[in-house]
C-alpha cells in the first residue's frame, strides 16, 4: 500500500492592497497551525518520503513550520498545484507513483475535491478540509488513481 497525504496550507494574511495571492504570508495563527501539522504527523507516524508542494508563499511557510516538527524531508516545488483541479492534482500524484508515502501541500478547493474523489468517487460540493487540514488516503501498490479507488484513513485539522 501507498499512502498519499493531502495538507492544506495553514491560515494566511489577507492580501494587502496591490498584493498578488501568490504572495501571501502566513499569520500567526497558520504558522501555529502548521507546526500543529507537523507534530500530529509525526506523532501518528506519517513521516513521507517526499513532499511536493504548491510555490506560493503561504504553502512553502506551511512545509518550513511543518518541518520543524518533522524533520528534513526532501521538497519539491511543483508550480501546478497552484489553482490545480483535481485532475491536474492526480497526474502530479502520478509522476511520483514510486514514492510509499507522499505528501503535497497546496490548496483548496482542489484538495477537499481530490480527497472526496479518490475516497468516494465523487468531488461535488464537498467543503471539509480546513485551512492546515491533513487527509491521509491510501492506495495499493498497483492502482492507477481514478475515483474511489483509495480509503481515506486519516483527517485531522488543527
Amino acid at each position: 500500500m501507498r499512502e498519499l497525504i493531502l495538507l492544506r496550507h495553514a491560515h494566511a494574511e489577507p492580501p494587502a492592497p496591490g498584493q498578488d495571492d501568490f504572495d501571501r504570508p502566513l499569520s500567526l495563527q497558520g504558522q501555529a497551525e502548521a507546526e500543529a501539522a507537523g507534530r500530529w504527523l509525526r506523532d501518528h507516524h506519517y513521516l513521507p518520503d517526499r513532499i511536493v508542494a504548491s510555490p506560493a508563499r503561504r504553502t512553502r511557510e506551511t512545509c518550513e513550520q511543518a518541518l520543524a516538527a518533522l524533520g528534513y524531508i526532501e521538497i519539491r516545488q511543483e508550480k501546478r498545484i497552484y489553482d490545480a483541479t483535481p485532475g491536474m492534482l492526480m497526474q502530479v500524484v502520478d509522476e511520483h507513483r514510486d514514492i510509499a508515502r507522499l505528501l503535497l501541500v497546496g490548496h483548496n478547493p482542489g484538495f477537499e475535491q481530490l480527497a472526496a474523489l479518490l475516497s468516494s468517487g465523487q468531488s461535488g460540493d464537498f467543503r471539509g478540509m480546513p485551512a492546515g487540514g491533513i487527509a491521509v488516503l491510501t492506495v495499493a501498490d498497483d492502482a492507477v488513481l481514478e475515483p474511489g479507488v483509495a480509503t481515506l484513513s486519516a483527517f485531522w485539522w488543527p
